[in-house]
């Protein structure tokens, strides 16, 4: 390390949305953070285009859901049209607001790129027009060196510099997967008539196409184009766009925003950890658009790695525990991939034979309870759950907790779940007799806030350890129906890392905490 190098607690590569995601967490949990930009602002291109309810959670637990929820169109979901052009279902939440938030939200990248910079600019470094060049690791950091002679240690890098990572091309990290020869011209246009709050999914055999409002008039189009209208990389002409654009509106180029042309690749890294260095959204995968997942799973790595991350420096977890990153993510990544290239055969096939037989099969399945939970709830995306890591093997290890409304006794309101936990570890009590001593352990070792729910519409009898959430709606005993009795203890990203019974002693060794030294007797 050169003499005068700064030394910090991270630093980011990329300051696209999964990089300053990244970094505004770990801010918010108080590390030193640094983020390195190539580019000399961030991003006008037109990318994603929907955010869930999942990642405007995750933008809470760092203080920004006011800022990312004004950018957004409070969605309800995607509606699916047949190869006749009529509607064939309507896909969207199965329990509206169980996170706390709208379901699926249409949004304009390079807005949400301006709110999370702005937030930054008072958090953290940022080093825009930064080329990262070298990164050399030793046991205890990484040396960092750029483009413009400038270097930086950092005791962890997170490469979130995109599909074209450098941080991933340095490292020597390979991808696994394949690029599609399907061309799409994607355009942001504006005076646009559509008001709906759910994106439109046209499996058109002619012209498959996608339809995503936006606010105040924009509008996001996609279509597949035919071979010989237009080359990936190419800018697409005013005319293509007009004449794809004829039977839907009449357009002038200055109500074309931006449009590109371009193809979608299904690709994993071959790992995502090296050393002390790990890679997030893009460099670590990227899938075709058609499941709405690509940007939102980067959104999950982030929330996945960075409270890990300050666990390790703050000495609560080993630094093993950082182990636990790809090996609960990859395996959601590899199933969303796969679900994001079959929608695009599906549902945007171009053989009219395989649409038509392909609505005749989902209007048949839709006229089954079991057939229109299927679609209409999405149950054909992979859930979130995990079965390896850093949890506790049991039933309800592994899964995500909701976001429940709830009577908080303490403070004699209601509230929404995280806003009674915070943003660290969490013990919950769903109506147990007792706090075993095993807690106490925990207590002392994560200092996880606490909060005893009532079950079956009754107080405790007797209890000084609150707070005690109360149900209000029906939503707070939804979310722990099947945990009655029990002790979660949940971790920071709201998944639960553990769940027992007064009198068992789960063996928390999986957790990756600390060994506590016994005291010993002076006597």
């Amino acid at each position: 390390m050169d003499v005068g190098t700064k030394v910090v607690d991270v630093a980011v590569i990329g300051a696209g949305p999964v990089g300053m995601t990244a970094a505004a967490l770990l801010a918010a949990r108080g590390l030193d953070v640094v983020v390195v930009e190539r580019n000399a602002t961030t991003s006008d291109a037109p990318k994603a285009i929907s955010i869930d309810d999942e990642a405007i959670r995750v933008y809470a637990s760092a203080g920004l859901a006011e800022r990312i929820q004004r950018i957004i169109v409070p969605g309800t979901g995607t509606r699916y049209y047949g190869s006749d052009g009529a509607p064939l279902f309507q896909a969207g939440a199965e329990i509206p607001f169980r996170l706390g938030f709208p379901f699926k939200n249409p949004f304009a990248q390079p807005e949400l790129e301006r709110e999370l910079f702005e937030h930054l600019k008072s958090t953290v470094d940022l080093r825009m027009n930064t080329e990262l060049r070298e990164i050399v690791q030793d046991g205890a950091g990484v040396d960092l060196r750029f483009g413009d002679g400038g270097s930086l240690r950092a005791r962890y890098v997170l490469g979130c510099d995109g599909g074209r990572s450098t941080v991933r091309e340095v490292l020597g990290v390979g991808m696994t997967g394949r690029s599609h020869d399907d061309v799409w011209l994607v355009a942001d246009v504006l005076g646009d008539h559509h008001t709906e709050r759910y994106g439109m999914h046209h499996g058109d055999p002619a012209r498959p196409h996608v339809i995503v409002p936006g606010r105040d008039g924009r509008c996001r189009y996609e279509f597949r184009l035919q071979p010989g209208e237009g080359e990936a990389g190419a800018p697409p002409s005013f005319e293509l766009i007009r004449s794809l654009l004829e039977p839907l509106r009449p357009i002038t180029p200055d109500e074309v925003e931006r449009a590109v042309n371009y193809r979608f690749n299904a690709v994993v890294a071959d790992t995502w950890r090296i050393g002390r260095a790990f890679l997030l959204g893009d460099a670590a995968h990227m899938m075709p658009p058609f499941a709405g997942q690509g940007l939102n799973s980067g959104i999950r790595d982030a929330a996945n790695l960075t409270w890990k991350l300050a666990d390790v420096l703050a000495g609560r977890l080993t630094p093993g525990a950082l182990d636990s990153y790809e090996l609960e993510r990859r395996p959601h990544v590899e199933e969303t991939v796969r679900l994001s290239e079959r929608l695009g055969r599906i549902v945007m096939t171009t053989n009219r034979r395989f649409a038509e037989r392909r609505d005749e099969l989902v209007r048949t399945a839709l006229r089954s309870p079991e057939g229109r939970s299927y679609f209409e709830h999405m149950r054909y995306r992979p859930a979130q759950s995990y079965h390896a890591g850093l949890v506790v093997p049991g039933d309800l290890a592994g899964r995500p907790v909701g976001q429940p409304r709830a009577f908080d006794t303490s403070v004699h309101r209601t509230r929404l779940l995280d806003e009674v936990l915070g943003t660290g570890w969490a013990l919950l009590n769903i109506g147990a007799a007792e706090d075993p001593e095993e807690t106490q352990e925990l207590r002392e070792t994560l200092k996880p806030a606490y909060a005893y729910v009532t079950v079956d519409q009754h107080l405790p009898a007797s209890r000084s350890d609150g707070p005690y959430l109360v149900d209000v709606d029906g939503s707070l005993d939804r979310e722990f129906a099947g945990a009655h009795g029990r002790l979660l203890l949940v971790r920071p990203d709201r998944f639960v890392a553990a769940a027992w019974r007064p009198g068992e002693r789960p063996d928390f060794t999986a957790l990756g905490l600390p060994r506590r030294e016994p005291v010993l007797s002076t006597s």
